[in-house]
Order: structure tokens, then sequence, then C-alpha cells
């Protein structure tokens, strides 16, 4: 395919997916296959000679489309928004046209500034504190990482590192995996599962804490928790609070947690993966109150900021405590210049993509006053969903809704909710996951509002077949 050929069918794929987009409505959410579906659908080898582009673009819609969760249909309510606009489909397609490899500065100066300037520009935006910003002039700074999973692998690795240099100073006779065998880390119950999956790449051990009765970890929990550990020999390293837990949007007391991270020596990091987003609306702040407390915060621009995936943005209160564990300077990688970070130092990967075109197309086009917009409609379309459901004497909404998320369930015993979900699982016009509170074992359904397409026409539909189930099971 050259450069011409590259034009034309650049056209159609362009038109492909606008033609994909607009064809959601008319579309099941989920995909009606069965496992196995694909593999009799092509050949069991790759060609010998290339195929013609036509050939491939026909084969999009059986192969492909036909076998997608339509993640962006206006009658998708799972999981958490995974965000896309044209702008950074744009910003993605020159990313993949420059190809560079931005581990360095000197391999593509272009991809390691903008990105810092991208940084800058989301911390503003959300209203971060100043030793998060690079242009503050102090040891911080932001990164884009893949997901919030690698942010907390990394948080977890800069915090041994750090607490095990502390450890040998005070102790040098102390060999590493013995001082490592002693470190802890805190969390909340009810935070995501990858913290879990941090603590146990990084070999840390992991407690996790109890939760008040709106699911939030409070201080007394933790720092009765490190007291009991320093009380056994362990040192206390690091704590995770959550903003926006996964099941029900639940929200730790950062304050708090900040405030005895600060006192007793731990790192403090904050995941707002889904959440954060909603810090672009100044009036949305009020669940990160005690912020400037924390050491990293991390949120996920790709989940409900329009800058499709993957991109996780990463700030670090003082960065050299991750440069330092990840510093490896071969010859063939060393350059003459200073100034700016190597982000090959910030990250576990050595490659990287150019992302930060993304978020900086996303940005100019939507502006910070679009990007709220768009965060306040969703929000407001919760609330609408909350108030059918609400208006029905049979249901209960289990968690206050504070963002796109609400978490209800049919009034009376586990069985009757679980129920409900079997029926809408078998219904398929709409789509939504189930969870359970650990503390209390109480089961309900979580309908998150998702798609940039969704309107109050599709809030109500949602809610008319969610009643529809209901009366079906007689309840």
């Amino acid at each position: 395919m050259d450069g011409e050929e590259f034009r034309q069918r650049g056209r159609q794929m362009v038109d492909l997916i606008v033609d994909y987009v607009n064809s959601f409505r008319d579309r099941p959410v989920v995909p009606n296959v069965q496992p196995g579906y694909l593999r009799p659908l092509i050949p069991p080898e790759a060609p010998q000679e290339g195929e013609s582009f036509d050939k491939i673009l026909a084969d999009i819609e059986p192969v492909v489309l036909a076998g997608v969760t339509n993640w962006h249909h206006p009658n998708f309510h799972a999981y958490y928004p995974t965000a896309s606009s044209y702008p950074a489909i744009l910003g993605d397609m020159l990313s993949d046209a420059i190809a560079c490899i931005g581990f360095s500065w000197i391999a593509s100066p272009a991809c390691t500034e903008l990105e810092t300037v991208m940084m800058d520009w989301l911390a503003k935006a959300l209203g971060l504190p100043d030793h998060f910003l690079f242009s503050s002039g102090g040891r911080g700074g932001g990164v884009i990482q893949g997901t919030a999973s690698e942010a907390s692998l990394m948080v977890f690795l800069g915090a041994r590192n750090d607490a095990i240099a502390k450890l040998q100073a005070a102790e040098p006779q102390g060999e590493p995996c013995e001082l490592l065998a002693r470190l802890v880390a805190y969390t909340s119950e009810e935070a995501h599962s990858s913290v879990e999956r941090a603590a146990k790449l990084a070999f840390v051990r992991i407690r996790s804490l109890k939760t008040d009765e709106k699911h939030s970890l409070r201080g007394d929990a933790l720092k009765q928790a490190i007291a009991e550990d320093r009380a056994k020999g362990l040192v206390p390293i690091l704590c995770i609070a959550t903003l926006g837990t996964t099941s029900s949007c639940a929200f730790d007391n950062v304050r708090e947690l900040g405030q005895i991270c600060n006192r007793e020596g731990l790192w403090c990091h904050v995941d707002a993966a889904y959440a954060g987003s909603a810090l672009l609306c100044p009036e949305l702040r009020n669940f990160a109150d005690g912020i400037e407390l924390a050491d990293s915060f991390n949120f996920n621009p790709h989940k409900w900021m329009l800058v499709t995936f993957d991109c996780s943005a990463l700030f670090l209160r003082d960065a050299s405590k991750i440069v330092e564990i990840f510093s490896a300077d071969p010859i063939y990688l060393k350059h003459e210049f200073t100034g700016q970070p190597d982000y090959r130092h910030w990250q576990i990967p050595l490659g990287r993509r150019f992302r930060s075109l993304k978020i900086w197309f996303v940005m100019r086009c939507f502006g910070i006053s679009g990007l709220q917009a768009y965060i306040r409609k969703h929000v407001s379309l919760a609330k609408e969903f909350e108030a059918l459901i609400l208006a029905d004497g049979r249901f209960e909404v289990v968690e206050e809704v504070t963002l796109g998320l609400v978490c209800f369930r049919l009034k009376g015993t586990n069985e009757a909710t679980e129920a409900l979900y079997r029926t809408l699982r078998e219904d398929q016009r709409i789509h939504l996951v189930a969870s359970k509170f650990h503390s209390s074992g109480v089961y309900f359904l979580r309908f998150v509002v998702c798609s940039s397409q969704c309107e109050s026409k599709d809030i109500r539909f949602a809610h008319s077949v969610i009643m529809e189930a209901a009366n079906k099971l007689g309840k």
C-alpha cells in the first residue's frame, strides 16, 4: 500500500468508523455470539500472498463488529466508561504515523516535552496541588501510564525501595530480602483488585482494612492497623486511598488518611481512576478534600475524559523515588541533553507511544468547558435514573449517587436481586453488572452512565426494561 492508496483507504476507514459509531442504536449492546464463533470465519493460517484491502474491509463486519460488545452503545451501563472521541482517534492516528518510541528526550523531543506540558494542563484543570506540576520547579511531575493498575504497581515499587533504602541505612547488616519481609501496605476492602495484584508483584504484604457505613476507609482504621503492625515488628510503608471505588463509587477519607501517612512516614497514594475526571468540575471536588497531603495521584482520562485507551495519568510529589528504581543508562541510551525527563525511568517498559497527542487534541477541541459539560451531563442522567428507581417502592439505592453510578437493588434478600440480574442478562437489551459489599454481603446492581450518546430517553428505556424484568419475576 503506497501513500496514494492509503489516502483512499484512510477515507474508507474513516467512513466505516463514523458509520459504526452512528449505528449503535441499530446494534445489540452485547453480541449474540458463542465462544469460538470467530475461528471458523477466517482461514487457519495467514495468506502466502497479500490480499486486497477491499477483501479485508468486507470481513470487518462479520468477523469483528459482529462479535464486539459495544461499550459506547447508549444502552451500555456496565463497569465504568471507556472514553472515545473523534479528536482522540485523530491524535492516535498521528501518533501511529509518527511511530516514535519516546523513551528519552533525544528519542523524540516533542514526545517528551508535549507530555510534560499536557500533564501540567491536566493537573491544573483538575485543581491538583502545585507539587504535582513540572512547572512548579520542585521534584514533582506527571507521566502517562497505560492503566491505573500500572500506576499502582509503580507506587508499590517506589514505596518499597524507598523503605528498604531507609532500613538499610539504619540497619546496615540487614539483607534486602529480610527487610522486604517486614514491609506492609494498606488499602480499603473496597479497593480495586489491581491494588492486591500490585502488592503481589512487588512482594509486599497488604492489609485490606474495614470501611465505615459509607464504605469509606477512615483514619482510625489505618491508625489502628499501623499500631498493630509496628507492635509485630513490621514496617508500614504505603496506604492506597480510593476516590470512586469500582463497586459503588465510594470515597476514602483522603484528609484523615493523608494526615496519618504524613505523621507516620507512609507514602499516600490516591487512586481516582474513574472519579478523577470529575475534578474538572469545581462543584464536584469535595470528595477530594485533603488531596494536597498525597504523595501521588492517578486518574484515567481514558475512562471519562473522552481520551481513547490507553491513557492513565500518574502524578508524583517526588519523581526521584520512582526514577531511581528504573534508571539504567547503557551507552546506547545516553545523550548529552538534560533538563527534561527521560520517561523510560518513570515506567516499567522501555518503549512508549506518543500518547500526549490525544490529550492535546481533546483538550483543545472540547476545551475545559466542553469537558465539564460532558461530565455534568452524565451526573445529571445518573440522578434522573436514581429518581426513577426511588419512585418505585420495591427498590432501594444502596450508595449515595455523587457521579455517574447508581447502585440499586430490590428490597429484601440478595436472591431477589440476583434473579433480577439473571433476567436482565437473558433479556440483553441493556447491559449492566452486579457487585457486592465486602462488609455486609449486600448484593446490588450497578447502573453507570457510560456512552457519549446516552440521553434522557435512554435512561427511561433502561428503567422500563428493569421494571419489566421485576414485573416478570412477580416482585
